[in-house]
């Protein structure tokens, strides 16, 4: 049964793609463009949220990056609060960017080295003429501080002086100061120890909890957007292979790329992990300037046939709520392969 409440932001056959020269690729490659981020849709609705999982290199930053009009799309739509964010103006893009905010991957980076963090979380603030009062401001700033488990007192001090952990709470406040609709949080515990990352992903459970905002949680690792996703969609080589909620995904993966990825997810419970099989796929992930044809996973699938080389498989409805690409979509289709999580 189709979801009838209107998503906030909707995904619509988003393509990127960026210039190369192709005289430094060599004679084999005569293309003058990479595809990145190919026919790519989803929906993400209030207060809910969306995991973009796959390897490095797949497409899932920029895909990020193309929804905040970081970057802008070669085709497709965004659509936000009902608006295409690909046809804003510089305006309205300072508009929908209130509503709209970014955690990045690196607390180390994406700070201002030469602010205290009570400019930088205020920042933001500034910028869209929110609480112009200095004093009213500063108090703002100290309890947001608080709420993301950073003492308020510490309002002077400088990132250098914080833990990775703390500077992406830093990076989380300064994301939250305008209470946005929508936060786009590009790999946020990639660059934490595990046990910072719990921390994190339970102070975003928190923050959503409290004021409704939706995510679209970027990531690599499948165990950690199991925990704070309410939908997951695999991607691999710029392309979307499965999409569903994360409980079905978890127990019926309907693709083989999506089944070796959870084959690798680690369990708590020893006896159960020696007795799991691995998948392991052969090869590397192909370079985008030279994709394969047909199917872009079939050079590692364990299951390829002539078909997946030839005929490129669309993302069509498996189930109810549960789309796949692949010609021979089933549940665990990679026979012989244990993955109980």
């Amino acid at each position: 049964m189709a979801d009838e409440r209107r998503p906030l932001l909707s995904v619509q056959h988003l393509c990127k793609e960026f210039p190369v020269d192709s005289g430094l690729l060599g004679r084999r490659f005569s293309k003058s463009s990479v595809s990145a981020v190919k026919d790519v849709s989803f929906d993400i609705y209030p207060g809910e949220t969306l995991g973009l999982v796959g390897e490095s290199g797949c497409g899932k930053s920029t895909t990020g990056r193309c929804i905040m009009r970081l970057s802008r799309p070669t085709s497709g739509k965004v659509i936000f609060d009902g608006k295409d964010v690909a046809e804003m103006s510089k305006r309205e893009l300072k508009g929908m960017r209130r509503n709209m905010q970014f955690i990045f991957q690196d607390p180390y980076a994406s700070l201002n080295p030469r602010m205290t963090i009570g400019e930088i979380v205020s920042e933001p603030l500034i910028i869209h003429g929110v609480m112009t009062d200095a004093t009213e401001r500063t108090l703002y700033v100290q309890e947001l501080l608080d709420t993301v488990g950073l003492n308020p007192e510490h309002i002077n001090r400088y990132p250098h002086e914080f833990s990775g952990g703390q500077r992406q709470r830093v990076g989380i406040a300064r994301a939250f100061a305008l209470k946005p609709k929508l936060i786009i949080c590009d790999e946020p515990v990639s660059a934490l120890d595990v046990s910072i990352q719990a921390q994190v992903l339970n102070l975003l459970n928190d923050l959503q909890q409290q004021y409704g905002t939706a995510y679209l949680f970027i990531a690599h690792d499948l165990s950690v957007v199991q925990h704070i996703s309410n939908h997951i969609a695999v991607m691999y080589l710029g392309n979307l292979m499965e999409h569903s909620d994360w409980k079905t995904l978890y127990d019926r993966p309907m693709h083989p790329y999506t089944q070796s990825l959870l084959s690798a997810v680690p369990v708590p419970d020893p006896d159960l992990q020696a007795t799991r099989k691995r998948i392991i796929l052969a090869g590397d992930p192909p370079s985008p300037i030279d994709p394969p044809s047909g199917c872009r996973f079939h050079t590692r699938c364990p299951i390829a046939t002539e078909r997946c080389s030839a005929e490129h498989p669309e993302l069509r409805e498996i189930e109810p709520g549960h789309l796949c690409a692949c010609h021979y979509a089933a549940p665990n289709p990679i026979k012989g392969s244990s993955i109980e999580l």
